[in-house]
């Protein structure tokens, strides 16, 4: 059994250490290949030069899949540290003299943070008598938040605070995901179904 280094901490019965006589076989682009003997499953791994990995011992029959044992490995651990990783917040400072060159650079480091999940406060810094245009600076959140609307929504509307006008900007929930990640959620599936047969 091969022990799981990282933040998954799962074993894994890879080829000839899984156990049972008959498998739900899972094929590499995810088509549900039926109940196999384990010798066929592993047959059929070795044809393609790719492993048969245990990937859901507790259903019955067992469900392995044909994969490269590292590949899989290494996108479980990928999406678990993505799920794991906190939504920071970060802050993007502007003034009412903020140039057009500033504001897009600035605009790009916002979007890069919203891309990344993090939450973004947007702030606009009045100087002395600058505070009796907080127009201008109302003015200039609602360009990011039209800018942005693509990726995040408004979570905190332009609020002042002292000499500052501060907004919160959080990125939109991605749908779907990709590649590895759909194909486990099949699997799940795929043994549901043969379950209820």
């Amino acid at each position: 059994m091969r022990k799981e280094d990282g933040p998954i901490k799962r074993e894994f019965r890879v080829n000839e250490e899984i156990r049972s006589r008959e498998v739900l076989l899972i094929d590499t682009d995810g088509r549900n290949l039926g109940v196999t003997p384990v010798d066929r499953a592993l047959a059929m791994a070795r044809e393609k030069g790719l492993d048969l990995v245990e990937v859901a011992p507790e259903a019955n029959p067992v469900v392995c899949k044909i994969v490269n044992f590292g590949k899989y490995r290494y996108q479980l651990e990928k999406r678990e540290k993505k799920q794991q990783k906190p939504a920071r917040l970060k802050e993007v400072k502007f003034t009412i003299q903020t140039g057009e060159h500033d504001f897009q650079t600035k605009l790009s480091r916002i979007r890069e943070f919203l891309n990344d999940g993090h939450k973004v406060r947007v702030s606009v810094f009045f100087k002395g008598r600058q505070i009796i245009h907080l127009g201008k600076g109302e003015e200039m959140l609602a360009r990011v938040a039209a800018t942005t609307q693509d990726i995040a929504k408004v979570d905190q509307n332009a609020t002042s605070k002292g000499r500052t006008l501060q907004m919160l900007l959080v990125p939109l929930p991605r749908k779907g995901g990709r590649g590895e990640e759909k194909d486990t959620q099949g699997v799940g599936e795929a043994a549901q179904d043969h379950a209820q047969r």
